[in-house]
């Protein structure tokens, strides 16, 4: 018998234990190929602006769902290999060498990697259409995607197989190579001692993890994070990793010990599980450590790039405000764009043409706003007459009343605005017929003519813009250098690309450093790269999440194959089947649901005072973040549900 017909007999013999292994790659090349098609997928491809963008940013997270998938299968292997320790010890007995044994198993994963290949494909197929569609409706483009398979994605599937099937072979050959002959027919005898827990560290475990709790939810602005930034984020980091670590090896622990001490202890199951869970814990507390900070760092992941998709489509609106809107030129130019923008597919809801004063500030401009180098140089001034007309066409509620030498700044996307209250008014001095002071009665995070744009380069820089008084305005336009502008509101703004790049070209044909600003420069290009990383995003987030639950998923069942013979002794003795799932159900929750409530409590605590409190004008997103986190919860529920099931079924296996 040839090793290729013993490899198909042992499939078929084994199949039982084969399908867990199998089904790990089914969901590897399922992954791979999904993501990897949408980058091959012609009606994706033809919808997008920034088309290299989008490839290159799919090829980037494509490599890394594979480092996950490879985390997957491997893992999946070491089960699946451990389970066959003994098997491989009665092929070396009967003289096959570790060579003709790696081939063995090289062949056996070709064949499920065939398997999966073909069922993961079509399944991906299917699932491609789907998420391309979910991501062309989170890029708000009504475009048709149609069903293919890409030649490309399936190529890139089919060198997943092949890759994996050598490393799992390499895996394999380290393992028979390193272990005696005697050790396979024993490996699963060893048993794993309990560990010796202090109460006192066990305090410490709560203490350290309380510590970082309490420094996160002082929040950003406070004392401690202000002038001691740098120990706090030390302290942090050592309080949750420091306080996780003790939680699993000595809290838990400590926990279980004063179970054990209690007077109940030997009434119902408690004695059951909770001595199996006292020698797991030695084994579990790397695992579950990892599991609670990773899962947390997914989550926050997640959570950011959620919100951060949700804020863009008002982001852009508030960066570029205006449709159009470039510094005027001479009247023929300006009549040729007019003329331009009214045969466009784009109606014109207003056209203003603005004026605005140049003049030099005295005061340094950090008074007035926040990173001024992102400023243009100088400092442009609107009367308040102009400024409301436009605010009204927008119909926003940033309208403002001044009067003399009162001034609002726009200090767009400033994190401080502030209505200055009477006596805490700042003065800022200009050059403008001498030298001239206003009176800073309000730091206003609002754009009028928002930042400079190109249809190529994205933004360029900001406008200093003041809204003065008419009064003041009135006075000071009589000797003053000005700018005149036009801004168009057009409809259908955010599909102008075309219209924008026609416009922008004759604007810097007239003058290389005229201000232009263009809404649909900025909208695709954001829109479209915050879209495409939400989607990679919770791509990865699931695939992580479903590596993480597989370390414990595994973990146990090869515990449960380890515990067969006990479980057999016990039913001798008169323990149902009953009290059987009842002990597993408990066991397995005590290692399933801490780490993901540490996980969870420790990213919502950052994601709240982080982020969350930081766009207050979105109430809709504390919602969204514990949407997120609930999927976790479930995808965590499922994988208990699946593996007490799965455990009980192994338990009840001859040994």
């Amino acid at each position: 018998m040839s090793l290729f017909d013993l490899t198909i007999r042992n499939v078929k013999r084994n199949f039982r234990l084969y399908s867990i292994y199998l089904m790990s790659m089914i969901i590897g090349v399922i992954i791979q190929y999904t993501f990897s098609s949408l980058m091959y997928n012609k009606d994706i491809i033809d919808a997008l602006q920034n088309r290299e963008l989008f490839q290159t940013g799919v090829a980037i997270a494509s490599v890394v769902i594979f480092l996950f998938i490879i985390f997957f299968i491997l893992y999946a292997n070491s089960f699946f290999m451990r389970q066959r320790k003994k098997e491989f010890g009665m092929y070396l007995l009967y003289g096959l060498n570790e060579r003709q044994l790696v081939r063995m198993i090289f062949y056996e994963t070709l064949v499920m990697g065939a398997i999966s290949l073909v069922v993961g494909i079509l399944l991906g197929g299917l699932l491609s259409k789907l998420f391309g569609m979910l991501l062309m409706n989170l890029m708000q483009y009504d475009q048709v995607i149609s069903l293919s398979f890409p030649i490309g994605a399936m190529a890139t599937a089919a060198g997943v197989i092949l890759l994996i099937a050598l490393i799992v072979s390499a895996q394999s050959y380290i393992l028979v190579n390193r272990v005696q002959l005697t050790e396979l027919f024993h490996a699963k005898q060893k048993a794993e001692k309990p560990v010796r827990v202090s109460p006192v560290m066990a305090v410490l475990a709560v203490l350290l993890i309380g510590i970082a709790l309490f420094l996160i939810c002082s929040g950003q602005y406070s004392a401690v994070w202000q002038d001691y930034g740098v120990f706090s984020l030390i302290a942090t980091a050592i309080g949750i990793v420091g306080g996780t670590y003790l939680f699993f090896r000595q809290f838990a622990g400590w926990l279980l010990q004063l179970i054990s001490r209690g007077r109940k202890y030997h009434e119902g199951n408690t004695v059951l599980w909770t001595s199996s869970l006292r020698f797991q814990i030695r084994g579990n507390t790397l695992n579950l450590t990892f599991i609670s900070l990773f899962s947390a760092v997914i989550v926050m992941l997640l959570c950011f790039v959620t919100i951060n998709y949700k804020v863009q489509f008002e982001a852009v609106g508030r960066n570029v405000p205006n449709s159009i809107a470039y510094e005027s030129l001479d009247s023929a130019t300006n009549q040729k764009i007019d003329e331009m923008i009214k045969g466009s597919d784009h109606d014109i809801h207003y056209h203003l043409k603005p004026e605005a004063l140049v003049v030099e500030p005295v005061t340094e401009r950090g008074i007035a706003f926040d990173n001024p180098e992102y400023y243009v140089p100088g400092l442009w001034l609107i009367s308040q007459k102009d400024y409301n007309e436009l605010i009204g066409l927008r119909g926003d509620k940033q309208k403002v009343e001044l009067k003399g030498m009162e001034a609002v700044a726009l200090s767009q996307g400033s994190d401080f605005p502030k209505r200055y209250s009477a006596g805490e008014t700042p003065d800022f001095k200009v050059k403008a017929v001498g030298e001239k002071t206003f009176t800073i009665v309000e730091k206003k995070d609002y754009a009028y003519l928002g930042w400079a744009t190109d249809p190529v380069l994205s933004m360029d820089k900001k406008p200093p813009v003041f809204v003065i008084s008419d009064e003041a305005y009135g006075q000071l336009s009589g000797g003053t250098e000005k700018k005149g502008f036009e801004i168009y509101g057009l409809s259908d703004a955010k599909n102008a690309e075309e219209l924008s790049k026609q416009v922008h070209g004759m604007v810097v044909d007239h003058n290389q450093a005229a201000y232009y600003s263009s809404f649909a420069d900025i909208y695709s290009k954001q829109i479209e790269s915050s879209s495409l990383l939400l989607f990679a995003a919770g791509f990865l987030a699931l695939i992580a999440t479903f590596a993480l639950a597989s370390v414990i998923y595994f973990k146990q069942l090869r515990e449960a194959t380890d515990e067969r013979l006990q479980y057999a002794i016990l039913r001798k003795m008169g323990i149902h089947n009953r009290q059987f799932r009842s002990v597993i159900r408990k066991q397995l929750l005590f290692v399933f649901l801490p780490p993901i409530v540490l996980g969870m409590l420790y990213s919502w605590t950052i994601i709240k005072y982080y982020i969350l409190d930081s766009v207050t004008d979105f109430p809709e997103l504390p919602g969204i973040v514990w949407s997120i986190i609930g999927v976790f919860f479930f995808i965590y529920l499922v994988f208990y549900v699946s593996s007490a099931n799965l455990y009980y079924r192994i338990i009840n296996q001859n040994p």
